[in-house]
């Protein structure tokens, strides 16, 4: 079997709620141990010390091509219940700042006068001015 080269950890969320108190969501990664052409082995759970307790695996195939897979077998409360390819964005949590600079550069690029369309110029520049209003209400 191919050792893991290519995805090193999945991510995964778990809540932890406490009756109608509070709801905390919290960002998990599961080490990836090995890859094969169909499936992605990995660390469920592990002991501090790096000891794996439980291993795991998911289809390959589908987490390439959608970004996520849920396990079959898991309930809706365990953190490896979606694993995804990339950190999910968390509940609640603020959308990453826009960089103007670059919305900026490619507002001038899509210009008609230096070879750009009509439509792609409106396009490059409301997403620059809905930046730079957000940017202006934080």
């Amino acid at each position: 079997m191919e050792v893991a080269t290519t995805r090193q950890v999945l991510y995964g969320l778990w809540q932890n709620t406490n009756g109608d108190t509070y709801v905390t969501t919290e960002l998990m990664t599961f080490p990836v141990l090995r890859a094969t052409a169909r499936r992605l082995y990995y660390a469920r759970s592990y002991d501090p010390d790096g000891t794996i307790r439980e291993t795991g695996f998911i289809d390959r195939a589908v987490l390439e091509r959608d970004g996520e897979v849920r396990r079959r077998s898991a309930g809706w409360w365990e953190p490896d219940a979606i694993l995804y390819r990339d950190p999910p964005p968390l509940p609640g949590a603020a959308p990453a700042p826009a960089d103007l600079g670059a919305l900026k550069a490619a507002m001038a690029a899509a210009h008609p006068d230096r070879g750009g369309t009509d439509a792609a110029f409106v396009t490059a520049r409301t997403a620059y001015e809905q930046a730079l209003t957000r940017r202006q209400e934080s």
